[in-house]
C-alpha cells in the first residue's frame, strides 16, 4: 500500500509532517541531554534516555509507514544536523568566561561537558539504528504487501534498536565503565526497547491510522 497523501495536492500535509518531525527531533535532543544520567530500573543500570528514545523509534515507524523511506530519511538527517547545532552552542557556552555571579560553572561543565561524547555515541547509534529500522520496515512492508504492521514495526525495531544499543552504549560508556557493565547495559537496554515497542504496538497502529486518515482528508 503506497503512502497516504493529501487527495487534493498529492503531497503530504505539510503541517502534520512538520509536527511529527519536530516532535521526533525534540525527543532526540532531549534524549542526548539526559543520556549521561544513569538510572536504576528494576535493579538494572540504564541511561535516563531510555524514557524517551523508544518513542523516537515509534515516531520513526509512523513517518516511514505513512510517508515512505525517503521522507523519513529527511527527518533523520535533519535531526542529525540539529544535534550538531545544539552541541556547537553548548560547547561555545562552556568556553565563555563565567560571570562572578555564576557559581555553578563546574557543575555546568560536568553535565553538559560530556555532551560531545554522548553526541558521537548518539550520532553513530542513531543514524545506523534509525536508517536500518526505516529501511527494513519498508522492505518487510513490500514483502508482506502492506499486511501485518506489527511484524514490520517489531521486526525492524529488533534490528534497529539492537544496532543502536551496541553503538551508543559502547561509545558513551565504555570509557568510564567496566566492560562487563557495558555488555549488561547493551543487552538490558535492547530488551527493554524491544519490549517497549511490543507493548506500544497498539499505540503505533492508532498513530499510523490517525495520520493516514488526516493526510487523506486535510488540505495541504
Amino acid at each position: 500500500m503506497p503512502p497516504t497523501f493529501d487527495k487534493n495536492t498529492g503531497s503530504p500535509n505539510i503541517n502534520l509532517f512538520v509536527f511529527i518531525s519536530a516532535l521526533f527531533i525534540t525527543l532526540l535532543l532531549s534524549s542526548n541531554l539526559i543520556a549521561i544520567k544513569l538510572v536504576d530500573l528494576f535493579g538494572q543500570t540504564l541511561p535516563a534516555a531510555i524514557l524517551v528514545f523508544p518513542i523516537i523509534y515509534i515516531l520513526g515507524d509512523v513517518l516511514t509507514e505513512v510517508y515512505g523511506f525517503k521522507r523519513a530519511r529527511q527527518t533523520i538527517f535533519i535531526g542529525f544536523g540539529c544535534n550538531l547545532i545544539f552541541v556547537a552552542i553548548v560547547w561555545t557556552s562552556i568556553q565563555l568566561s563565567p560571570s562572578t555571579a555564576f557559581e555553578n560553572q563546574s557543575s555546568y561543565e560536568t553535565i553538559l561537558g560530556t555532551t560531545p561524547r554522548i553526541l558521537l555515541a548518539s550520532f553513530c547509534g542513531y543514524l545506523v539504528g534509525e536508517l536500518s529500522n526505516s529501511y527494513l520496515l519498508i522492505k518487510i512492508k513490500t514483502a508482506t504487501q502492506g499486511k501485518w504492521l506489527w511484524m514490520r514495526t517489531i521486526g525492524s525495531t529488533i534490528v534497529g534498536e539492537g544496532l543502536d544499543s551496541v553503538l551508543f552504549i559502547t561509545i558513551a560508556f565504555l570509557p568510564i565503565l567496566p566492560l562487563s557493565v557495558v555488555v549488561e547495559m547493551i543487552l538490558v537496554q535492547w530488551i527493554v526497547k524491544v519490549t517497549y515497542e511490543i507493548i506500544a504496538t497498539p499505540v503505533t497502529y492508532a498513530a499510523v491510522i490517525a495520520v493516514k486518515k488526516s493526510e487523506s482528508s486535510l488540505p495541504g
